[in-house]
């Protein structure tokens, strides 16, 4: 049996056996959303080959249970590539996810914004993203299937039931395309003239990753941005992590109502 059969099997002694619909994500700042699920709550250390996601800001903690009457998985934190050097560093994670039996994934993160017009505080659901760091998680990959197209890769109806969540709590969701730098230090403002050239409207150190890796695995996928920030050079402030924790509440609670009513909708 393969170790995601297995971490599954145990998850499923602790959870119960019934099949998960949904997995989420969550950004730095945004771990508080794991306590909402009616369920279990599994430590990484105790999931054997999961990432340490040591990363201040994350809850690295499994939620399996119910959220607005859908059974969902809720990853309260990730490993970035910056911890590791290893692009694939969540790629077990989601291997339990789908074992889990999950076929649709949202991704979040804390993000800096290119557009003035989307301050801190703003949601940005994503439509695309530029892997302007060159690296991949399916580097080592022997089989075919590491050819994944990447068309649509940020599912269209999710995106769409996304926008229409949104739309029904009276919370704007614009679009844009993210750009994934490889972290840790930010990036400079020159990096920032170049990106917004090449028509990026955020950046993170995250998720790119994970929507490939989702894709690999025939996960359907759809992914927003709190936007914490404006990326370096667009304003006078002063960019740090302990910057983006202090940032990502006044978006998450905004998040939270959108994920909300998106599952609510599910029902």
């Amino acid at each position: 049996m393969s170790r995601s059969a297995d971490l599954a099997r145990l998850i499923r002694q602790r959870a119960g056996p019934e099949a998960v619909s949904h997995g989420l994500i969550l950004g730095s700042g945004l771990g508080h959303i794991a306590d909402e699920v009616d369920g279990v709550a599994i430590d990484y250390v105790d999931l054997p080959g999961f990432p340490h996601a040591g990363v201040s800001g994350h809850n690295p903690r499994l939620a399996v249970g119910m959220l607005e009457g859908v059974r969902v998985a809720v990853f309260g934190g990730r490993a970035h590539y910056y911890e590791s050097g290893r692009a694939d560093a969540m790629r077990l994670p989601l291997e339990v996810l789908r074992s889990l039996g999950a076929e649709r994934l949202i991704v979040t993160n804390a993000a800096g914004s290119l557009r003035p017009a989307t301050p801190p505080g703003s949601l940005m659901l994503l439509s695309d993203h530029i892997n302007f760091s060159g690296l991949n998680p399916l580097i080592g990959e022997a089989s075919d299937a590491r050819f994944v197209p990447m068309t649509d890769a940020h599912d269209p109806a999710m995106r769409a039931a996304l926008r229409a969540a949104a739309s029904a709590e009276g919370l704007d969701l614009v679009e844009g395309v993210y750009a994934w730098y490889s972290g840790p230090s930010f990036e400079t403002p020159a990096e920032i003239r170049a990106i917004r050239t090449l028509g990026a409207d955020a950046v993170g150190m995250s998720t790119v990753p994970e929507v490939i890796l989702a894709r690999f695995l025939g996960l359907r996928l759809a992914a927003v941005s709190v936007i914490t920030n404006m990326a370096a050079g667009m304003s006078d402030e002063k960019i740090s992590h302990e910057h983006t924790k202090a940032m990502a509440p006044l978006g998450a609670a905004k998040l939270e109502r959108v994920l909300r009513r998106y599952l609510r909708d599910l029902v």
